[in-house]
């Protein structure tokens, strides 16, 4: 990415914005900062699916989906509204973040889950597999993903991986704990809370730091070089 966004440095116009899509954005937004300087402005739409190109493309994609806005300090009001119209005029609800959060936050909600649909599915028998049904099959869909780009990704975030993956263990734990007890009240309880926080998402319909769109902005996207 340092190489590409060198390369693009040297053809866009001082007024053109740019921002990216990338799963990470700890230790990218410094480098690309530096190429680009204010021009740049880091986002990541929460859309799309494990599969890939424009076979599989949709009008909707953006509609109603979270995206982060990951400005700095260094980061000019100007491109992060220009970014949250953008988006925004797709269809998108923008939240914003820092760098580090974004990354703390997606290890919970992205990588996590794609690390641990990949476990499921290496846990499996072959024999058990062929018995699937809707359940096993829409808890492991992630894991159709790209594995090259996932290598990367959980790469690039491992600090906060392995945070997150130290905490899922130790969920994980609570419930081989009341297993092995047995403790059927234990085990109701992680259950309940499990599906009391999963039914909440369901009516979650706001990010929590939305950025207005302003239709009638002069920074309007459809009056900016993007």
């Amino acid at each position: 990415m340092e190489e590409i966004s060198a390369q693009i440095s040297k053809h866009i116009l001082e007024n053109t914005w740019v921002t990216d899509v990338g799963s990470v954005k700890g230790p990218l937004v410094p480098i690309l900062e530096r190429i680009l300087g204010s021009r740049y402005l880091g986002s990541h739409p929460m859309a799309g699916s494990e599969k890939k190109g424009f076979a599989n493309a949709r009008p909707d994609l953006f509609q109603n989906a979270v995206c982060f806005l990951t400005p700095t300090p260094h980061s000019s009001p100007i491109t992060l509204q220009n970014v949250a119209n953008f988006w925004q005029f797709l269809g998108c609800k923008t939240t914003l973040c820092s760098p580090e959060e974004h990354d703390q936050i997606v290890a919970h909600i992205s990588h996590i889950p794609h690390l641990t649909a990949a476990a499921i599915v290496l846990n499996a028998t072959a024999a058990s597999q062929q018995f699937a049904g809707p359940g096993y099959r829409d808890s492991t869909r992630v894991a159709l993903g790209p594995p090259e780009l996932w290598r990367d990704i959980l790469l690039l975030n491992k600090t906060a991986v392995l945070n997150s993956l130290n905490s899922l263990i130790q969920q994980l734990q609570l419930f081989q704990k009341a297993l092995t007890e047995p403790n059927a009240d234990s085990l109701l309880s992680l259950l309940s809370q499990a599906a009391e926080i999963r039914r909440k998402i369901n009516q979650t319909t706001q990010p929590s730091t939305p950025l207005p769109y302003s239709s009638h902005s002069p920074q309007n996207p459809s009056n900016e070089n993007t």
